[in-house]
């Protein structure tokens, strides 16, 4: 299976940049997804509710509901999310996908982590 991001579900993305910052202690960490140009928002906006974050691999989902349009005078300019982990074993699932994600589509994960 391959690794996919999805804003809208059926609808796979292509993100744009994503950021992780972990708390020094390691017990909470935040990705931040950004998509400059999601392939789910039409010239007329969303072809359908974008309800969530689903990051899918061959393990299940990883989902979160954090997800905010951004707009420039009344323009779409892209989407950012952000996927919240708590401890050790949700950031290394975490990593896990990152992993399988970048391999899939030709990126690379920097892991300065």
């Amino acid at each position: 299976m391959t690794a996919k991001i999805q804003l809208v579900r059926g609808i796979d993305e292509e993100v744009s940049d994503v950021k992780i910052t972990r708390s020094k202690d390691g017990a909470f960490s935040i990705a931040k997804f950004i998509f400059n140009q999601p392939k789910c928002m039409g010239e007329n906006g969303p072809s359908q509710d974008i309800t969530g974050l689903y990051l899918i691999d061959e393990e299940g989902e990883l989902i979160s509901r954090t997800v905010n349009a951004k707009f420039i005078g009344g323009e779409s300019t892209g989407i950012e999310a952000e996927y919240k982990m708590r401890g050790e074993a949700e950031f290394q699932r975490f990593l896990r996908f990152m992993e399988r994600f970048a391999k899939d589509n030709g990126m690379e994960l920097d892991r300065k982590l």
